[in-house]
């Protein structure tokens, strides 16, 4: 996995995030998970966003790289079987429920450094179809990568999926977003 980082949030950091997202960054407040070369793999965004709108997403995957790899697993409906995996095995299905009381957790100890408070309208809800279902490998891989390995049994599964494509011990960054930084 990536090494360990400061996840503090800088001007270039904002600008790198833009770069890969094509659009500007909102309500980042970590870096939760580096390339090997620094920047942003993974951010942590505020559970309600400066407009007002709950936004269910703690750990938002930005680099076009990983997210190209995990969106091919997408497309070939990789979640199905998830989902089924976790229906019928019940330690999958143990190690996914503690995996979605972990994004919670993290969810709260975010928004307490952003200050947003609670946000009832998303209480109890992580991401990505935890605890029973799968429906955004986006979300496991972000949880996986911001967390390391073992938190997420099924972002690990996707991680090692895409390793022929994506993996965070190699770089895979565009030079230009630290230009434009």
């Amino acid at each position: 996995m990536s090494a360990p980082h400061d996840p503090t949030v800088t001007p270039q950091d904002l600008t790198v995030v833009g770069a890969q997202l094509g659009r500007s960054a909102r309500d980042v407040v970590e870096i939760a998970a580096r390339c090997t070369c620094g920047n942003p793999l993974v951010v942590a965004t505020a559970p309600r966003l400066s407009s007002g709108t709950p936004f269910p997403t703690v750990f938002y995957l930005t680099h076009p790289a990983v997210t190209a790899a995990v969106s091919r697993l997408e497309a070939e409906g990789a979640m199905y079987a998830m989902t089924d995996r976790v229906a019928e095995d019940p330690e999958l299905a143990e190690r996914y429920r503690a995996a979605h009381e972990d994004y919670l957790a993290q969810r709260r100890r975010i928004g307490e450094l952003a200050g947003t408070g609670d946000v009832p309208e998303i209480e109890g809800i992580s991401a990505g179809g935890m605890p029973t279902r799968v429906k955004c490998l986006h979300v496991l891989v972000g949880h996986s990568l911001a967390s390391g390995p073992g938190v997420n049994p099924l972002g690990d599964e996707t991680l090692a999926m895409i390793a022929d494509t994506w993996t965070p011990e190699r770089c895979a960054c565009d030079p230009a977003w630290r230009a434009a930084a």
